[in-house]
């Protein structure tokens, strides 16, 4: 029996970030988060969040509008998925999304007068709806926790419980290294670095560099109990910035320069999406993130030599994710989940996901990150709208969360519904 919903409903509320948040080349100052109510005939209301992120999504229609236009666009179109939603009946989510993907697109292409519009732009637009359609199939389907919901055809890809999840600590470009300190005092022992800094190409690696210097200066002298040397790790993400292999390997020639690169474990998607080098070579796991749409995307990474996938139920929906873990996992490659700066409910949608994958090579454990704490002006009340309170696996200790049995048995505690943002829909 198709599951068809009958009621549907949205609305989206502005947080602001505590500075401008850089990376991509450009700066955020706010995001919107994101909320897509759904109903069948025999269920309540379901909540999908989201926080969208146009810079992440598309920065071509992030630099061609104002930073609120660009919102308003990105909500404008899941308010269309969600209007499609209702003529589609379904079998799982990830039906769903196949089947309205194409008549989103061209909406996409519409609203944004862009014909190559990102899809990863689609894909945020689309997350407050996958994830409102996977509570409505949970509840169809009479899904006690996250395990009974993910479809069998996926649960080998995610079929593990560990104990532990690695957080990785963001480096954006304006940080100042008084934070970093205070993060390795805290226990944060993996720390992710914002490559791919404003500028041309040469003026970007130039900076890249330099950063990498202070950031290594900085750190480079403390330890930790979490890894085997006793060292901090770093991983690097240049969002698609570097246009050609030699630049990178003149960042990593310069990693090694400052005794930096043994420290190295991590790239995250550092070349162009059309780049199409192979990567063996590097010396680093290479992993893609934005220019993974597919299934077929990511085994063309992998030939290319990539051996890590960046997983992101929270920035690529659910739905898409589920299909990349199992591909990952087909072809003996690791995943990570990467962060959006989104909300803590959604947090915990995502650990759902990140402590089922299998640990990082050479950590022993998954890894994670999460930025909002560091992010939102509002965080610490963007807490109260979570259903749980004061979890221990909400928690951060050393540098990693622990997901007891209580995280894997009320899931993170995404079935259980959120008074903040069901109330949006009880106006008078």
């Amino acid at each position: 029996m198709k599951i068809k919903i009958d009621h549907i409903a949205s609305d989206f509320e502005r947080q602001p970030l505590v500075r401008p948040f850089g990376f991509k080349g450009g700066y955020l100052t706010e995001l919107w988060q994101a909320v897509s109510s759904m109903q069948t005939a025999t269920s309540g209301p379901k909540i999908g969040l989201a926080t969208q992120s146009v810079l992440y999504g598309d920065p071509d229609v992030f630099s061609a509008h104002s930073e609120s236009a660009g919102n308003a666009l990105m909500y404008a179109l899941s308010e269309k998925a969600l209007q499609l939603t209702k003529q589609t009946p379904f079998d799982t989510p990830v039906d769903l999304l196949s089947a309205i993907l194409p008549e989103v697109r061209k909406y996409a292409v519409s609203l944004t007068g862009q014909s190559s519009v990102n899809l990863n732009f689609i894909y945020n637009a689309l997350v407050s709806v996958d994830n409102a359609a996977w509570l409505v199939y949970a509840s169809e389907n009479k899904c006690a926790d996250f395990d009974t919901m993910i479809p069998a055809v996926y649960r080998k890809s995610l079929g593990i419980h560990n104990p532990k999840i690695a957080v990785m600590y963001q480096i954006p470009y304006g940080m100042p290294m008084t934070d970093l300190l205070k993060a390795a005092s805290e226990g944060y022992f993996v720390f992710k670095i914002k490559t791919g800094m404003p500028g041309n190409q040469e003026q970007m690696l130039q900076s890249d560099m330099e950063r990498l210097t202070l950031v290594h200066q900085t750190l480079k002298n403390l330890r930790t109990p979490q890894t085997r040397d006793g060292r901090l790790i770093y991983t690097l993400d240049a969002n698609g910035r570097y246009q050609k292999k030699e630049s990178l390997l003149k960042y990593l020639d310069h990693a090694r320069k400052i005794g930096a690169f043994e420290q190295i474990r991590l790239i995250e998607e550092p070349f162009w999406e059309s780049n199409d080098e192979t990567v063996e070579d590097v010396g680093v796991i290479i992993g893609a993130d934005e220019s993974v749409h597919t299934e077929a995307d990511a085994l063309k990474r992998i030939h290319q030599g990539y051996k890590a996938l960046v997983l992101k139920g929270i920035a690529k929906t659910l739905s898409v994710s589920f299909r990349i873990a199992k591909v990952a996992h087909e072809n003996n490659v690791a995943c990570i989940c990467a962060d959006l700066t989104v909300n803590p409910l959604l947090l915990d949608w995502h650990k759902n996901l990140a402590g089922r994958l299998q640990p990082f090579p050479g950590i022993g454990m998954p890894m994670i990150e999460t930025n909002g704490d560091m992010n939102y002006k509002n965080w610490e009340l963007m807490k109260t709208f979570h259903p749980v309170q004061q979890a221990s696996w909400q928690q951060v200790k050393q540098g990693v969360f622990e997901l007891n049995d209580d995280f894997y048995k009320r899931s993170g505690g995404i079935f259980m519904g959120t008074d903040h943002y069901e109330k949006m829909f009880k106006r008078n």
